[in-house]
This record gives C-alpha cells, structure tokens and sequence, in this order.
C-alpha cells in the first residue's frame, strides 16, 4: 500500500470545485485511490464522500492506493489537493 499525506490548498477548502476535479481525476486512475481525514477513509471516486469529509483549508488528508501505477496516482492527485483552485480563474 502506497500513502502520502498532504495540506488541502485551497483557501475554502476541498469544497465543490477542487472536489469535483479531483474526484474527476481519481475515476481516471488505473488504480483504486482511498482519502482518509481524522479516521475516516472514504472512496476518492466518490463525490458526496469526499465532500462529506469536511476537509477544509491547510487540513492533512492521507492519500492511499495499492497495485501497478499507484505513486502516479498520488501525484496526480496529490498535486490537485495542494493547489488554491479558489485563486484560479474560472471558465
């Protein structure tokens, strides 16, 4: 099992826009993703899930996937949850 725990970048946190691109991104890994927040480990693909985690600005969330193209996964995903998707224009 791969893991890596990284800080929620965006200033409101990992609310719709920055959920929903990440969620959109973890169904396109060839490997099955997990995010976990204060002992609750949810499925990244799943958006209500994600959401219902609360995670909210400079929080840690820990990333976990197993199986062939796991550590691309979660640099992928890694890389969406650290940036400040509310300081990025929209359209």
């Amino acid at each position: 099992m791969t893991e890596r725990t990284v800080t929620i970048g965006s200033s409101s946190g990992l609310h719709a826009r920055p959920a929903t691109a990440f969620v959109r991104a973890a169904a396109e890994q060839t490997v099955p993703v997990t995010i976990s927040r204060e002992n609750r480990t949810v499925e990244a693909r799943s958006l209500l899930s994600v959401l219902a985690l609360g995670a909210g600005y400079g929080d840690s969330v820990t990333l976990a996937a197993e199986g062939e193209g796991a550590e691309e996964a979660l640099d992928t995903l890694a890389a969406l949850l650290t940036r400040d998707h509310d300081a990025e224009p929209t359209g």
